[in-house]
């Protein structure tokens, strides 16, 4: 299994030594999300499945079956939001991107409302479902999102793809910040205010388990409030991007199924980058060596499949990636 930090010393050897020598392979950056979060690992399992070195063995004779000559390369970054910002100025080559604030920036609705569209966006795949946490203390006598009324409550920090979800979750049950003593924290200093009571309850969208999460609930016990009723049932209703979901019982110790809300965990790139590249990429993801990594890694690898690729795409294909997905009929 690929550690964190191993992950993390690879992605610095490699960037110490780009363009050291003149047959180096081409990096192809995957901005992901805080190490503490489900994006990080999952990324740096595809950035090896898309990985073909530079004098490795073929594919069919036991070496790497990504894409000749190209490494894939892992780097952590604060979230959606801020992935979406470094693509559109051509930080990055691709990124892990919430459904719902793609959809957001490529149309320029929702969030980005009054700004620029970054209509060069486009979708590779679709990866998973990630699940809109709520957690509050046991005892704290938050049962519902309108009990946070009054409560100390972090909403997570500025260029999240937890921030603006927690602001629609507030809205379709109403409430505002106002309402709450709302703080603006990053993942982990929030699970660390939670553990030492000094926040009430925090948000968070992620794959489950989310191993900050699980530890929580082993060591300390928590809440998982449910995000269900007429008024989830509205808001899913209302968007093309967000879907219901549970969290089945004992994911979490101590913590029974609940019913919850959730968006699509994609992977995109921009129009810039070159349509055989794209689909080489898009072919080595969808590989059987591929599948073995996904499945060597956190829970949500193994949701990773062909037939889920395209659910919850909200902005067009690359080229590349179509053109793969017409060949495995995908698409008509």
């Amino acid at each position: 299994m690929i550690t964190r930090r191993a992950v993390l010393a690879g992605a610095v050897v490699a960037a110490g030594t780009r363009a050291a020598r003149a047959d180096d392979p081409a990096f192809f950056r995957i901005l992901t999300g805080a190490t503490s979060g489900i994006y990080f690992p999952i990324g740096g399992l595809i950035a090896s499945a898309i990985s073909g070195p530079v004098g490795d063995q073929p594919c069919r004779k036991g070496g790497p079956c990504g894409v000749a000559g190209l490494m894939g390369l892992p780097e952590v970054s604060t979230g959606s939001v801020a992935n979406v910002a470094a693509l559109a100025a051509g930080k990055a080559e691709s990124a892990f991107v919430q459904s719902d604030v793609a959809y957001w920036s490529y149309t320029g609705t929702g969030i980005f409302k009054g700004q620029s569209k970054v209509e060069t966006l486009r979708a590779i795949a679709n990866l998973y479902t990630e699940t809109i946490h709520l957690v509050a203390h046991k005892g704290a006598g938050i049962r519902s999102v309108r009990d946070l009324r009054g409560k100390r409550v972090s909403l997570d920090e500025a260029g999240s793809g937890t921030l603006p979800d927690a602001r629609l979750v507030l809205a379709a049950y109403g409430l505002s910040e106002k309402d709450l003593q709302a703080e603006y924290l990053p993942f982990q200093r929030a699970a660390d205010k939670f553990r030492d009571r000094s926040i009430d309850a925090f948000f968070r969208v992620s794959g489950w388990p989310e191993s900050v999460i699980a530890d929580l609930a082993s060591t300390m016990g928590i809440e998982l409030v449910p995000i269900a009723g007429a008024e989830a049932a509205k808001l899913v209703g209302s968007s093309v991007y967000l879907v219901a979901n549970n969290v089945p019982a004992g994911i979490y110790q101590g913590v029974p199924e609940v019913a919850t809300i959730g968006v699509e965990a994609l992977w995109i790139t921009t129009q810039a980058q070159p349509d055989d590249l794209i689909y080489k990429i898009t072919t080595a993801l969808w590989d059987p060596a591929a599948r073995r990594l996904l499945d060597s890694g956190p829970a949500k690898g193994r949701e990773i499949r062909l037939p889920s690729a395209l659910m919850g795409v909200g902005i067009p294909l690359h080229p590349g990636a179509e053109r793969f997905y017409k060949e495995k009929g995908l698409i008509k």
